[in-house]
């Protein structure tokens, strides 16, 4: 064999190792991690949008996602309070994408078997939002026979329209929310925000009321009357099934615990055509509870519901947390007094304060969140906020508290109860 044959079987040979261990490299170097893995990336903290976008675009080339994020999406995208399931979410929901189990299973990292409700209520929120314009959601199809199924842990709903509305303020409570492990979802079907008001009151058997939600404050005002959800279509839309009353009450006027139930007198005007003993019996019959009647404000113009969720709260059933009595009418101090002495009360003052707009919610600790072991009380920047939040801990020492900034929606007339439907 001639010297140049040698030569070029040598030179073919590393030809090819060079080819091999170039392809290698290429294959190390390229090589797809998990898309869960790069999806967590995209919630780091400690990075830019614009790294984040990188990612989106990588994310983009696994076939689970088949180049389906916008081009448009993708170079307008901010994390902003986007948590790990609302982010998704947001991804779905703006690139028509359906979250089917298997990619809901390799992004969100949820088990179809291990977790199935929460895999549901991501699939479910998604797919019908597909078809909407607007952000929509899900709930948990769990009711049979007016009671549901009995979970330790309690779930909590709000409207879909609260982030429709007030994106950055539902951001913020679903930020707390998952940090705690709350299970959430959004109902769909609703016109307004204030879904504790018309939906079903759950009693602690587990069943469902729905009294009627046509509220006089609503009324001879055109915008406020046809923002009124309507009840049955929200529930039919919902699949929940509830015994009906024709009693007209709003939930935020209802404080239930254990065997008893705080409602304004705003029920007796609410209701002309009943006395006031035969809503008293009803009421009690249908809550399962001793009802419990204290005084509203006298002027609408000062409190135009009249709900009780921003008067009182139960710590447990012989004691209520209060707003403060020396700054309040004396009339309301007179009535509170004898709902203390009448039903053995012990009553914890918590400081509040007004505004010049009255129909603001604005300096009411009271209307918080209260779900399994946590708490979420509305803040406002004020000096009275370390001392109310201090006060509800002290009253809820086994509780977790958590603050909040929901000013926007406070402005609105309603704050945290008002906004969430918390249901077991």
């Amino acid at each position: 064999m001639g010297i140049e044959s040698i030569l070029g079987i040598a030179g073919s040979i590393i030809t090819i190792a060079a080819f091999v261990g170039f392809k290698c490299d290429l294959v190390l170097r390229f090589k797809k991690r998990p898309i869960g893995e790069l999806y967590e990336d995209l919630l780091d903290k400690q990075i830019t949008d614009k790294q984040r976008r990188k990612i989106l675009r990588r994310l983009n080339n696994y076939p689970e996602i088949n180049k389906r994020i916008k081009d448009e999406y993708i170079e307008h995208f901010t994390l902003g309070k986007l948590g790990r399931e609302t982010l998704f979410h947001d991804i779905c929901n703006k690139n028509d994408i359906e979250p089917t189990p298997a990619l809901i299973k390799d992004v969100v990292g949820y088990n179809m078997s291990s977790n199935t409700t929460k895999m549901e209520n991501l699939k479910q929120y998604t797919k019908e939002e597909l078809h909407k314009d607007s952000l929509v959601s899900s709930v948990e199809k769990e009711t049979s026979d007016n009671t549901l199924k009995s979970f330790k842990e309690q779930t909590v709903y709000m409207s879909e329209m609260l982030m429709t509305k007030f994106p950055d303020a539902c951001n913020r409570l679903i930020g707390i929310l998952e940090k705690h492990s709350v299970k959430y979802a959004f109902l769909k079907g609703t016109n307004d925000i204030w879904c504790r008001d018309y939906m079903p009151i759950q009693t602690e058997s587990g069943k469902f009321i729905q009294f009627q939600y046509n509220p006089s404050y609503l009324k001879g005002n055109k915008d406020w009357e046809e923002s009124r959800s309507d009840v049955e279509k929200v529930c039919r839309m919902n699949n929940i099934h509830a015994q009906r009353s024709d009693i007209n009450l709003d939930g935020g006027n209802v404080l239930i615990c254990e065997g008893r139930a705080i409602l304004s007198d705003r029920i007796f005007s609410e209701n002309p055509e009943k006395t006031r003993q035969e809503l008293i019996d009803e009421l009690s019959k249908l809550l399962e509870c001793e009802i419990i009647i204290i005084k509203a404000l006298n002027s609408k113009d000062e409190d135009f519901t009249g709900h009780a969720d921003g008067m009182v709260r139960f710590v447990n059933k012989n004691t209520i947390l209060g707003n403060r009595l020396v700054d309040d009418y004396k009339y309301i101090q007179d009535d509170r007094r004898k709902i203390i002495e009448k039903y053995n009360l012990k009553y914890i003052d918590v400081p509040f304060f007004t505004t010049v707009n009255r129909d603001s919610a604005i300096g009411i600790y009271l209307n918080y969140l209260e779900v399994n072991d946590l708490i979420v009380v509305p803040v406002f920047g004020r000096d009275e906020d370390k001392q109310a939040v201090d006060i509800i801990q002290k009253a809820f020492p086994n509780k977790v508290i958590e603050t909040i900034n929901y000013d926007e929606v406070a402005l609105e007339g309603g704050l945290l109860n008002c906004t969430t439907w918390v249901i077991k």
